[in-house]
């Protein structure tokens, strides 16, 4: 139901799964593994997988912090998204990314869930996608010290909301690692 035109297809999105983004975050073997479930079900359906991979002063490009964890291989042919902002759709490619492969519709995992997990999912429903989060494979880092709820309550919350937003002519939800698919979005009923 994505408001963009001849955008029939579904991929898998994932944010920023790298070794010093998820190193403490919160639940992160779990995450990691779903991640990669969804990797090899995405490859099997034939989605493509568009990896996004951030850089700042502390994911110095090449260092082992920057890099991909180790459980999660990207192939050769899959794409890479350079970031330096928390939409991953900011100063990036990933916008002719999707376009070049007839993408309306996102599966969106990976880290931080309240930095660049949300910005992405707001940034693709505003640009017109169809986007699912899947509430099991995302994750943040303990950031009460700053004043924030305990990362457990950021992904339920985010989850919450996530799976009742709405935005005129585009959907938005939430699956579970078992139930994420990677068809088109199913049409609402009416």
């Amino acid at each position: 139901m994505t408001t963009l035109e001849n955008r029939p297809h579904t991929a898998l999105l994932v944010i920023d799964v790298q070794n010093g983004v998820v190193a403490g975050a919160h639940d992160r073997d779990t995450v990691v593994g779903n991640i990669a479930v969804l990797v090899d079900r995405a490859r099997a359906e034939g989605a493509p997988v568009v990896w996004v991979q951030h850089n700042s002063d502390q994911l110095v490009s090449g260092t082992e912090s920057w890099h991909y964890v180790p459980e999660l291989v990207r192939a050769e042919a899959e794409a890479l998204v350079q970031k330096t902002y928390p939409d991953s759709f900011e100063a990036t490619d990933l916008e002719s990314v999707l376009a070049g492969a007839g993408i309306g519709r996102l599966v969106v995992a990976g880290a931080q869930t309240d930095e660049c997990v949300r910005s992405t999912l707001h940034g693709a429903i505003t640009r017109g996608y169809d986007v699912t989060l899947v509430e099991d494979a995302h994750t943040t880092e303990d950031l009460t010290s700053f004043g924030a709820p305990p990362p457990d309550k950021v992904i339920t919350h985010t989850n919450l909301y996530w799976r009742y937003h709405t935005a005129p002519g585009r959907q938005a939800g939430t699956v579970t690692t078992a139930d994420a698919e990677f068809g088109p979005a199913a049409k609402p009923e009416e």
